[in-house]
């Protein structure tokens, strides 16, 4: 398979990253974090809670941090002050001078868009301890005006086959402004892949549920999350089969539709 399919260059981050994206929150080991890095896997969705990845990464970091892309934030984010103080911790807790993504968690529920979170954030990109802003968001038509006119650099989005509207209130709006777009719960929390009642076709693997997302030019990159390193080479095995093509596609988006009821 071409790197043009695996890998892409991100303007808004300016940096080569594999498409598929790795999270250990759903308790992947050290050996698996290593197994991914190894694999070439180098954007990283990281929080401190994520205690098996924290030493690996690390490692990863001291060796060759212009490789690494780290996205990360704090649980909460109310407040320009918490912020500051959130991202002094992190850069110590890594032991590295900077953050690649500084995000805000699910932006209207655990985080707020107002003028102090704001001016933190770009102060915080301006003094070089964070290079590039974003946010993780559920509410497509808000996020679809803040890749209009926002000083973001990246959106954290829901995209799947059940959940397919991003493809009409968010990507038509990222195009002009190239915000970078990280498309995650690509299988809506295993749902997807589950058989339904009356469903009599193939059921998709996680492989193909992280295919349908990066099947779309405007996603970037797409999170996984393996348990275990199987699940993560499984996922690298069915990545590689590459773009689905037209029937793959109608297949997924009805077995998404379903799902959705």
């Amino acid at each position: 398979m071409s790197d043009s399919w695996l890998y892409k260059h991100v303007p808004a981050l300016d940096r080569r990253v594999h498409r598929l994206g790795l999270a250990a929150n759903f308790g992947l080991s050290a050996g698996g974090c290593e197994a991914a890095f190894d694999a070439g896997l180098n954007y990283v969705f990281w929080t401190p809670r994520m205690d098996t990845m924290t030493p690996v990464l690390k490692a990863r970091l001291q060796q060759d941090r212009e490789r690494m892309v780290v996205a990360t934030g704090p649980t909460t984010g109310w407040f320009g002050s918490h912020l500051k103080r959130a991202t002094d911790k992190l850069l110590l807790t890594l032991n590295t001078d900077y953050i690649d993504v500084f995000q805000l968690f699910w932006l209207g529920k655990t985080s707020a868009w107002t003028q102090g979170t704001i001016e933190a954030l770009l102060e915080l990109r301006e003094s070089g301890k964070v290079r590039r802003i974003g946010v993780s968001i559920h509410d497509r038509a808000r996020a679809g005006t803040l890749a209009q006119d926002s000083p973001l650099d990246l959106l954290m989005v829901r995209y799947n086959a059940a959940h397919p509207g991003a493809e009409q209130d968010i990507f038509p709006h990222i195009e002009a402004t190239r915000t970078a777009t990280v498309a995650y719960t690509a299988t809506r929390w295993r749902k997807l892949l589950k058989r339904p009642r009356a469903w009599t076709g193939r059921v998709p693997t996680a492989a193909d549920c992280y295919r349908f997302c990066l099947s779309n030019d405007a996603v970037d990159i797409v999170l996984c999350g393996p348990k275990t390193e199987d699940q993560l080479l499984a996922n690298l095995e069915g990545l590689a089969k590459g773009p689905m093509q037209d029937d793959e596609m109608a297949w997924m988006r009805e077995f998404g539709r379903v799902v959705h009821g």
